[in-house]
């Protein structure tokens, strides 16, 4: 066990062009203690992969209000797998139908969070559910 915070990459994938709620889950997860990487916006999967894997990140975050998590959220999480980054927790926030929410699961996600979930309560979900990388 290591004594390190965890760390955590807050990602933007697509052309989602509005990230005040992920600048502020990042600010926020800073304040409860966790070391955090936010890539800006715009990002590709193939970005979001490559930054968690030269970051050597313990979760990634994706944070999505584009309608588009069904094609970005499997790509990002096979290219994790590729990596061999295949503990590294993967978390979803945004626009998401609870109709989307198995399939996301069975692509990897751990956690899907929609609006109005608190600060608190995502530290809360990766504290218990992250693990911190060798």
């Amino acid at each position: 066990m290591t004594d390190r915070p965890l760390k955590v990459l807050i990602a933007k994938p697509g052309l989602d062009g509005h990230d005040r709620g992920a600048k502020v889950l990042a600010r926020g997860l800073r304040d409860e203690g966790f070391e955090v990487v936010y890539t800006g916006l715009r990002q590709t999967p193939e970005m979001v992969a490559t930054a968690a894997l030269q970051e050597d990140v313990d979760v990634v975050g994706l944070s999505i209000l584009s309608g588009a998590h069904m094609t970005l959220v499997p790509r990002v999480t096979k290219l994790l797998r590729e990596e061999g980054l295949d503990d590294v927790l993967v978390v979803v926030g945004g626009i998401i139908p609870d109709d989307d929410a198995a399939e996301l699961r069975a692509a990897g996600v751990a956690g899907i969070f929609g609006p109005g979930t608190t600060i608190a309560e995502v530290a809360e979900f990766l504290r218990t559910s992250a693990r911190p990388r060798a």
